[in-house]
């Protein structure tokens, strides 16, 4: 009975943390069209969603390199 107890609670947490993270990355996009810093929003929803999946972390990876890189460059010129 304990075992399936923890398993529903890990299981409702992932869910919470989905829902919310997935929340705030699609309001990043439509912030993308819409007036609002889909720029900061975006990589917030990432972060959150990078906290149970492993996809996320990845994306979130490839996008602090790709800024890094941008950054380096900027300070090139």
């Amino acid at each position: 009975m304990t075992a399936l107890l923890l398993k529903s609670i890990k299981q409702a947490k992932r869910l919470i943390i989905a829902v919310i993270g997935f929340t705030v990355l699609l309001t990043g996009i439509a912030m993308i069209v819409l007036p609002g810093p889909a720029i900061v929003v975006i990589p917030i929803g990432l972060v959150i969603l990078a906290a149970e999946f492993v996809w996320a972390r990845r994306l979130l990876d490839r996008i602090k390199r790709s800024a890094i890189s941008v950054r380096n460059m900027g300070a090139k010129q």
